[in-house]
Order: structure tokens, then sequence, then C-alpha cells
């Protein structure tokens, strides 16, 4: 499911128009976005949670040309999925 599906489910469901269920997922994403910016944690009971990892600088390679490369240190949203959804998934 992709993000415009998301919006049409919700507004076929819940009786919304689309302006009202897109914007409903937006605040949501926004939301989170702004969540893992702020360094915070986010974690929905059942489903999973959503953290950022943070990854120190190392030497890479560039696997076209072979030479060694300085990658800088970096920050990336790492989701951990819950036991709930784990068991849903496999039919538990």
């Amino acid at each position: 499911m992709n993000k415009s599906e998301l919006i049409e489910a919700l507004y076929r469901k819940e009786s919304l128009t689309e302006q009202a269920a897109s914007d409903i997922v937006n605040l949501v994403f926004d939301g989170f976005k702004e969540a893992l910016k702020a360094g915070d944690r986010i974690e929905i009971r059942g489903f999973g949670s959503f953290s950022v990892r943070e990854y120190g600088a190392y030497t890479g390679r560039n696997p076209r040309t072979g030479k060694k490369v300085a990658v800088q240190a970096k920050r990336a949203p790492f989701f951990k999925v819950g036991k709930g959804m784990k068991k849903r998934v496999n039919g538990e």
C-alpha cells in the first residue's frame, strides 16, 4: 500500500472527503518526520517503533572505481517491527 492508497482507504472507510483524508495522513506523517528529526522515538503498540540510528564516519570504497572514499557520519531512520505485527504476518 502506498500513500495515495492509504488516503483512498481512509476516505472510503470513514466517509470523509478525499482532501480531509489527505490532510489527516499528511498530518500523521509530518508528525512522524518532526519527531524523528528531533531524535524522539515513536512507538505504536502492536505495530512497531521508529527511531533514529546514528552511524559514525568510515572509509568506504567506490564499487565502480575501487577508490577509497570518506563517508561522513549520518543519522538514518530505523523501524523495528512489533511482536504483534510479526504474529499477524506469520498467521499466528
